[in-house]
């Protein structure tokens, strides 16, 4: 049986059984399959999660059957849960539709992204799972519900996989729209003294900051009128394709053998950013082609600590002696009521932190880690964090609402791993497994 590999690399495993569902009930059927023989049962998307929120060591259903458009009607459209946000995207733009905000990785399922938090950045619309009607999602016993309201409804948009299979989602939609996108870089100490400002001044608000500089890049996307000035093919290729993956994979390559360059080489790319502007498709503008493999943790904080956060952080990476190639990056979102978004009941900031994959450092990670939870700060579901369930439930409030709820539906722990575990805590009957 071939394993399970994520993206990044750093989780696998090899399931007992690998089905690839093309229909509600075949996932239904596999749910009762597992249920039977005393497995589990999980739908992974594209293994764009850097913990092992995916995996299972029993059936694993790939989702690669289940995508496309199912339904649409005035301000909504209904999509399989394996369509990737790629195919989704140019879909939309064909029927002359977009969605309000979204991350800016494409390569995730439609369930993938929700059910893992995914939120990109906005001032007043949030995530994907905000922008979620309804769900159509298997539960525990084989029964296939569809939700639009209610405690499942708030549970399962950013539901971990853990009270159920998604098999269709239904999105809140608008007509196509364009971005203006402005890029600039301004210095590290003028963004902390301009944080309020940039926020309510800009509908999308994005930068990052290079580490053992004084630079941040800051990326301000705004809904624009028109015309549309995309930028030209060759300069497309120049910035998305050659100098943030080609020849940032080559910085990072010469960075992992020679360390103590790394603050240099960031000096110099500091020194080439300049400013730029243009106007595009929205789904265009709000997301990135990303090459270079690397690990990432992310942690979203009260917005009015973000300041703290970001001096602490970086007077941690120089007090350290710390090389860190990869930018940090920070966004912002509304709040949330879905239970589990990070975002929920506060408006909130995004504090992520990348790693090169081959040479990873642990100790940044939990040191940036301590001033996070420090701040109240929630882990991103999908990316690298030590949280377990007596910690998380401190900076949920509805975190014993969900757990309540998962162990009414799922007490066997069907759809549980060991993430799920340390996460959320063992369903009450689950049998006692590994992975």
């Amino acid at each position: 049986m071939d394993a399970f590999v994520n993206w990044a690399r750093n989780q696998s495993i090899t399931p007992s059984e690998v089905r690839t569902p093309a229909s509600a009930d075949e996932v239904a059927r596999a749910v009762r399959d597992a249920s039977s023989s005393g497995r589990r049962v999980r739908m992974p998307g594209t293994g764009h999660s850097f913990t092992g929120v995916a995996l299972t060591d029993g059936i694993l259903l790939r989702p690669t059957a289940l995508t496309g458009i199912l339904g649409g009607g005035d301000g909504w459209v209904k999509v399989a849960a394996g369509t990737p946000l790629r195919a989704l995207n140019e879909e939309l733009d064909r029927r002359g539709l977009a969605l309000a905000n979204m991350g800016d990785i494409t390569a995730q399922t439609v369930a993938g992204a929700i059910q893992t938090g995914t939120h990109g950045t906005g001032r007043e619309i949030g995530g994907l799972a905000d922008q979620v009607v309804e769900m159509d999602i298997v539960l525990a016993d084989g029964t296939l519900a569809t939700v639009r309201d209610g405690d499942l409804f708030d549970a399962a948009r950013v539901g971990l996989g853990a009270l159920g299979i998604l098999t269709a989602v239904t999105f809140r939609v608008e007509p196509a729209f364009l971005l203006r996108s402005r890029r600039e870089p301004l210095p590290f100490s003028g963004i902390l003294e301009s944080l309020d400002e940039l926020t309510e001044a800009n509908e999308h608000l994005d930068f990052f900051w290079l580490p053992h500089t004084d630079t941040c890049l800051v990326k301000r996307n705004n809904r624009s009128p028109g015309p549309a000035r995309p930028p030209g093919a060759f300069k497309h290729w120049l910035d998305n394709v050659f100098l943030e993956n080609t020849l940032f994979g080559a910085v990072c390559a010469v960075g992992a053998r020679f360390p103590g360059a790394i603050p240099r080489i960031n000096a110099i790319s500091a020194s080439v950013l300049s400013a730029s502007e243009f106007a595009d498709r929205s789904y265009k503008v709000f997301t990135s082609v990303r090459e270079v493999r690397f690990l990432e943790m992310e942690y979203a904080i009260p917005r009015h600590h973000l300041a703290q956060a970001l001096r602490e952080t970086r007077d941690l990476i120089e007090r350290a002696g710390w090389k860190i190639t990869f930018p940090v990056e920070v966004r912002v979102t509304p709040p949330s009521d879905a239970w589990l978004s990070t975002a929920y009941g506060r408006p909130s900031a995004y504090v992520a932190c990348h790693i090169y994959r081959p040479t990873p450092n642990d100790a940044y990670f939990e040191g940036v880690e301590e001033i996070m939870t420090r701040l109240q700060g929630r882990p991103h579901w999908g990316k690298l964090h030590t949280r377990d369930a007596a910690y998380l439930r401190t900076v949920y409030p509805k975190f014993a609402d969900f757990v309540a709820l998962r162990d009414k539906l799922d007490p066997q722990g069907l759809f549980t791993n060991d993430y799920l575990n340390r996460a959320l805590g063992t369903p009450p009957d689950a049998p006692e497994q590994s992975a």
